[in-house]
């Protein structure tokens, strides 16, 4: 092999994700912006050694549905993803597996945010608590507890990769504990005049776009029975669901977003969870104007992100420059170069949540 060809081979980008998302994406630009840049774009066979198709300078995947199936085959897969990245502990990979798998536990999630020191700037996650009986006298326990209050809204432990994991429910009542299906998580519903912020995030990168969401609900609704419904289809961007109409008697006042508390979220989010591209969902809370961080998606769908392909890039070029620099200043250092300090850093912070979960 010619030096040329090792060098051609050290700008391969791996990359993975499902074929309705790749088409979605309209991922052959992604290819073209690549050679655009001097990488090549290689999607991974999952189905054989990846020491068959590297040597990778970058591995980009959406394995989100892989891991969250959690079967015979999906954890072989991972666990031979998982060996390719400690034999090759130089390849970049956007994103961290341990990182992805945090915010596929929406419980685990939240406690990232509340672990953070975003509310001291008045951005909050709503008090929430893990639901793993269906003995709805422990339940109402819990959540008193944990000081989730009525109404609360009652999401699925698994945030991705999965056919319900959209598939949410509003309990207004003692009497609605009963429809939790467990595992799940119980967050309390915070009043927003039915507007949700996207929050795409690419690396240093971000840009928000709005949503319908759920009207407004009240405590004085304590007489109402349960209402189940698919968050993805409430907050499509084309969505006229009737859950997203606001009462005659509400004002639609506008919610107003602060454009300050976006970038502390992001440039707190990306150090805490170590992650280059993911989504937050943020709604404003009517009158106090917080700003309450209701979820957090690993690499999300980006819809109505300008130059997302341009920024991409930009995200994996930044990622292996800081690499590369951080690696050649530990070894001048005479430091041990097995690990950033950054990533020690992050994952001790995951680790110390994670702990307790």
């Amino acid at each position: 092999m010619t030096d040329s060809d090792n060098h051609s081979s050290s700008m391969v980008i791996g990359y993975w994700m499902s074929d309705r998302k790749s088409q979605k994406l309209n991922w052959i630009e992604f290819g073209k912006v690549c050679r655009q840049h001097g990488y090549e774009l290689v999607k991974l066979d999952l189905d054989k050694p990846l020491e068959d198709q590297g040597p990778f300078a970058v591995i980009l995947h959406k394995l989100t549905e892989i891991i969250a199936r959690n079967d015979k085959q999906a954890i072989q897969i991972i666990d031979r993803i998982e060996q390719y990245i400690k034999d090759h502990p130089k390849v970049i990979i956007i994103d961290p597996l341990d990182s992805v798998r945090t915010l596929l536990d929406r419980y685990k999630t939240y406690n990232v945010v509340l672990n953070t020191s975003l509310n001291n700037i008045d951005v909050f996650t709503p008090t929430f608590v893990e639901i793993l009986s269906t003995d709805v006298k422990e339940n109402i326990k819990k959540l008193k507890n944990a000081g989730v209050t009525f109404p609360f809204i009652c999401k699925p432990f698994v945030a991705q990769g999965t056919t319900y994991c959209h598939q949410m429910s509003v309990i207004f009542n003692e009497r609605g504990v009963a429809d939790c299906k467990p595992p799940c998580v119980a967050q309390s519903f915070i009043n927003h005049n039915a507007i949700l912020y996207k929050l795409y995030v690419v690396g240093d990168h971000y840009q928000m776009v709005e949503r319908p969401s759920l009207k407004n609900f009240y405590s004085s609704n304590e007489d109402r029975d349960t209402i189940t419904f698919d968050s993805h289809s409430v907050s499509k961007s084309d969505s006229s669901s009737e859950l997203s109409v606001l009462d005659p008697s509400e004002s639609a006042k506008r919610s107003s977003v602060d454009p300050i508390k976006l970038h502390s979220i992001v440039k707190t989010l990306g150090s805490y969870l170590n992650m280059s591209l993911y989504g937050v969902d943020i709604v404003v809370e009517n009158d106090s104007n917080r700003h309450a961080i209701i979820d957090i998606n690993a690499y999300p769908g980006y819809d109505g992100f300008p130059d997302f392909f341009g920024k991409l890039i930009d995200c994996v070029v930044s990622r292996r420059a800081q690499s590369l620099c951080s690696k050649a200043y530990f070894e001048d250092s005479g430091f041990d170069t097995s690990d950033s300090s950054d990533d020690k850093k992050s994952r001790a912070k995951l680790n110390s949540i994670n702990q307790y979960n």
